[in-house]
């Protein structure tokens, strides 16, 4: 099975890197960006093969590494 994590800062965190892209991208012309929120992916392949289990195994994942929950929100998408 193939995991796909996303991970984004929760909303309120200031996100510097964001506000420096915005600022790229308005500098390189591309007008009406308003805000940009930059995050991580993460793909990963997994030997179970009980979507269920698969799934939970990623959470604990993300709640035990792969996130700061107390900054990031993450998604988790198992696909066959």
């Amino acid at each position: 099975m193939k995991a796909k994590v996303h991970i984004t800062l929760k909303t309120g965190v200031l996100d510097p890197q964001g506000k420096a892209i915005a600022h790229a991208l308005g500098s390189l012309g591309f007008g009406g960006v308003d805000e940009v929120r930059q995050g991580k992916y993460i793909e990963l392949d997994l030997a179970e093969t009980d979507p269920a289990k698969a799934k939970a195994a990623v959470d604990d994942m993300c709640k035990k590494l792969l996130a700061n929950t107390v900054i990031e929100n993450y998604t988790v998408e198992v696909v066959g």
